[in-house]
């Protein structure tokens, strides 16, 4: 049976392993097994190893606005992402609601501008 404890934390990124973006290039599906709990969310990774380098610098590999898309946000809306559909830029992991032309691709026409809006509507995301 689960715990109560493992239920009032969300899973973060609908459970796949946010280091593997950075180290197979691919969305992930993590492992139940091997979770690890930051920031309010559970992350599940595909390996140990990956657990650890998530441990050692969380920042670095989380999605840059959790589970909503960058592009939604970019745009002042609240929208769920796929983490199928994805872009690392500057070292940074971001995740959408759509794919391309829709999300990364549209993103990435104005890179710096949507960062800096995403990033001014970053205060929607509080509560979620």
């Amino acid at each position: 049976m689960p715990s109560f404890a493992t239920e009032a934390v969300p899973l973060a990124i609908k459970g796949y392993d946010p280091v593997a973006y950075f180290t197979t290039g691919s969305p992930t599906r993590g492992l139940p097994e091997i979770e690890y709990e930051w920031d309010e969310h559970r992350y599940l990774f595909a390996s140990a190893e990956h657990r650890e380098l998530f441990k050692a610098d969380p920042v670095r590999y989380a999605p840059e606005f959790g589970n909503f898309c960058a592009m939604a946000l970019a745009l002042g809306e609240l929208d769920e992402a796929d983490p199928e559909n994805w872009l690392i830029s500057d070292g940074k992991l971001y995740i959408f609601g759509k794919p391309a032309p829709m999300g990364p691709a549209l993103f990435q026409q104005d890179l710096a501008a949507n960062i800096a809006k995403a990033n001014q509507n970053r205060a929607l995301l509080q509560g979620h």
